[in-house]
């Protein structure tokens, strides 16, 4: 029998997925977006998992759509619609889950796959890394990569990637803001571990609130970003978990959290 498609492993609170069709460079059949979904829709309710890592075996972390899947539906616009709304539904859904996700990437992340990496709430790239949006390559615009770069990079940078297809390398990532941690090829597992352990100790409520009031505040005008935020900080601090850790600051204690 052969492998599957998505690999799943629970360590202390963080559970990572992994992307394993090394062969096709992980990408994102209709299928794999199908195990991808599958996993985010039953995490969000698992109180057992703290943080997500997303990572991917073979030479790169994620080649984009799988273009020979895509090619034997030539001219079907009921496939394409379809493809690229579950797209949008998998990538909106890691920006939703309550739990933090983190990207684990080497090699190429390009085209969806540089989406898959823009949607993660952090992503932590190996040096060698390399990002692009080359879909302008193949008459193909990135439009729905598109929607979180652009999110996550200066419009300038976006367009300058989106328009000629160059790949960027991980520093470049780093310094615009596409990814958020870089370290060495030996070092990018400890790395990730440390970072996921590091959030996962934290209280998971507060976590949920967090990540949630960021997206949501981001899309708002300054006004109303602190009208909504002055609210959620209210809201947080009636809850357990905050009163307890402020008890445990002040006594210099170790928190125990609830999340309640």
């Amino acid at each position: 029998m052969s492998e599957p498609i998505l690999l799943r492993h629970h360590n202390s609170g963080v559970e990572t997925l992994t992307l394993n069709r090394p062969q096709q460079r992980n990408a994102l059949s209709v299928e794999l977006m199908s195990e991808l979904q599958a996993a985010l829709d039953d995490i969000r309710t698992d109180s057992n998992v703290k943080v997500v890592v997303l990572a991917a075996n073979g030479p790169a972390f994620c080649a984009g759509h799988d273009l020979r899947e895509v090619r034997e539906n030539t001219g079907s616009r009921e496939f394409f619609s379809g493809l690229f709304h579950q797209c949008a539904r998998m990538m909106t859904s890691i920006v939703r889950l309550p739990q933090p996700v983190i990207a684990r990437v080497h090699g190429m992340a390009t085209a969806a796959g540089c989406q898959l990496v823009a949607s993660c709430d952090l992503a932590v790239a190996s040096e060698g890394a390399k990002f692009a949006t080359p879909g302008v390559n193949i008459g193909l615009f990135c439009s729905t990569p598109m929607v979180a770069l652009s999110r996550n990079v200066p419009r300038k940078i976006a367009m300058d990637m989106l328009l000629t297809g160059e790949p960027i390398n991980a520093e470049t990532a780093l310094a615009h803001g596409l990814v958020s941690r870089v370290a060495s090829p030996e070092a990018l597992d400890a790395s990730v571990e440390t970072l996921a352990q590091g959030i996962a100790a934290r209280s998971p409520l507060t976590l949920k609130i967090g990540k949630e009031a960021f997206y949501k505040q981001a899309e708002m005008t300054l006004d109303e970003a602190y009208e909504f935020t002055a609210q959620v900080m209210t809201d947080n601090m009636l809850a357990h978990d905050a009163e307890e850790g402020v008890d445990a600051f002040i006594n210099k204690r170790e928190p125990v959290w609830r999340g309640e």
